[in-house]
């Protein structure tokens, strides 16, 4: 009797292990961000919107960020369900980089953004296949 108790606790162990393992896991898997994003960002100037084109590669991302300001390339990577990505503008006042740092939940993305000129906030919403 002892024995088949000992045997059962391993065996219950084992699986609680496993499921344990596999959560922890999949946690740690590129969350899918690639497509079409309506952007909107708060910056001195006012509320600025976007869309932006992801094109995800595992945990690797490049793709575009094009709005009233024109079009800019943008590079970053995805961890789990945080995103982070650069995009490096060309302006009047010169060449300068942001850097956007996010959460993705479900069909929204919210963040910060950081750059030598401001700090603000942003979000973006994925756009319904047409």
């Amino acid at each position: 009797m002892k024995r088949s108790t000992y045997f059962l606790i391993l065996a219950l162990a084992c699986i609680g292990l496993a499921t344990w393992g596999g959560r922890t896991l999949a946690a740690d898997e590129p969350a899918k961000v690639d497509g079409a994003w309506d952007f909107s960002s708060e910056t001195p100037r006012g509320t600025m919107t976007s869309t932006l084109t992801i094109q995800q590669d595992g945990a690797t991302l490049k793709g575009t960020m094009k709005g009233q300001r024109g079009e800019s390339p943008l590079q970053g990577s995805v961890t789990g369900n945080k995103i982070s990505f650069t995009v490096t503008r060309d302006t009047p006042n010169g060449t300068f980089t942001i850097e956007y740092t996010g959460t993705l939940d479900g069909d929204t993305i919210t963040g910060t953004s950081h750059s030598e000129r401001f700090d603000g906030k942003w979000t973006a919403k994925r756009q319904v296949a047409k």
